[in-house]
């Protein structure tokens, strides 16, 4: 179907409804989900972590859609890559840092899941699992619940393009469509599903396939964070007058490989990788306000020592946390241990 981009020459944010505080804050956040993922690589490497799966080239994506919507009251269910949306929409640093160490008062899981497997009562972001896309159907169901209570409220649900060829995906598409459910759901096209190529996964776009459940899909630059959020804001306007879901494809890439885990230049190349980060969502972002007259390089140099800080403070904070107790493996498993976990997750 169609696809967007920002609209305007210059300062499409304040087009946009922006203000210039709001989009220097969506910097802050992209640069803060950035560092926070290259500390995790190195963690993984020097043997502090276990394990990292990094979403470095989509953070502009995932804290532009934030932005675009309410984070007072919508409902989130982020794919494991989202650093970036979940920071945006209130998870800090030194959570995340919990879960990287697998501490025991890690909010997502208390140390049980991998790192990226977010959950937040406080946040409304429902818990992930290993499986996946199995959150589209659940972000489906938050809709359904949300139109059945007459709530003025979305949900909203991201994965990869690997994972819209998942069952989960086309059956939670086709019960939204049916339904007019509010539920905005985007596929954060990466360009490879693990090692596999988007071109030996999909034959076409992913954002056409909305057209076969009756609703909207579009294509946008994910490195376009305006682009993005005119998406995301117009998509979260439909749902709320009662038109139902869209479907959005946002374009990036994976920059980093699939996992710590993972040798990816066993089926790319480091020219392809090398080319991919001259389009940096960030470093574009980052030019278009210093062009607006709104940051500079003395700006960027100060922001960039305070979120070292913070990311050292998460670091710290983390590592010399408590891990669980053997005995913690026992919550919410069994039922007379109901009232003891849930005053640990509180």
């Amino acid at each position: 179907m169609n696809e967007q981009g920002t609209v305007g020459t210059g300062h499409e944010h304040e087009q946009l409804g922006l203000s210039n505080g709001q989009v220097i804050d969506m910097y802050k956040y992209m640069l803060l989900a950035r560092k926070f993922d290259e500390r995790n690589l190195l963690l993984q490497r020097a043997g502090k972590i276990n394990f990292h799966v990094s979403g470095i080239g989509q953070e502009t994506a995932q804290v532009a859609a934030a932005f675009a919507l309410d984070r007072e009251k919508d409902y989130f269910l982020p794919y494991y890559r989202d650093y970036g949306f979940v920071m945006a929409v209130g998870m800090t640093a030194r959570e995340l840092m919990l879960s990287s160490f697998a501490k025991a008062e890690d909010p997502n899981s208390g140390g049980r899941q991998m790192p990226g497997h977010f959950s937040s009562k406080r946040l409304r972001i429902l818990t992930g699992s290993s499986p996946v896309t199995t959150q589209v159907p659940h972000a489906v169901g938050v809709a359904l619940a949300a139109k059945m209570r007459k709530q003025d409220i979305v949900s909203y649900v991201t994965f990869g393009e690997g994972s819209s060829n998942q069952g989960d995906f086309h059956e939670g598409l086709n019960f939204a469509g049916v339904h007019k459910l509010p539920v905005i759901i985007m596929c954060e096209n990466n360009q490879y599903a693990i090692s596999v190529p988007a071109h030996k996964q999909i034959g076409g776009k992913v954002s056409d396939r909305a057209l076969g459940y009756g609703f909207p899909g579009f294509r946008v630059d994910g490195n376009d964070a305006l682009a993005v959020y005119k998406a995301v804001k117009e998509a979260r306007e439909r749902a709320i007058r009662g038109e139902g879901p869209t479907l959005i494809e946002a374009m990036m890439y994976r920059l980093s490989p699939h996992s710590t885990s993972d040798n990816d230049m066993v089926y790319r190349t480091k020219e392809e990788v090398e080319e991919n980060w001259k389009k940096d969502g960030i470093a574009r972002f980052k030019a278009y306000l210093i062009n607006c007259g709104i940051w500079d390089e003395a700006k960027d140099a100060d922001l960039q020592e305070q979120v070292a800080l913070e990311i050292k403070d998460a670091t710290d904070f983390a590592d010399n946390a408590p891990y669980p107790k053997p005995e913690e493996t026992l919550l919410h498993v069994y039922a007379d241990d109901r009232e003891e976990g849930e005053k640990a997750w509180q």
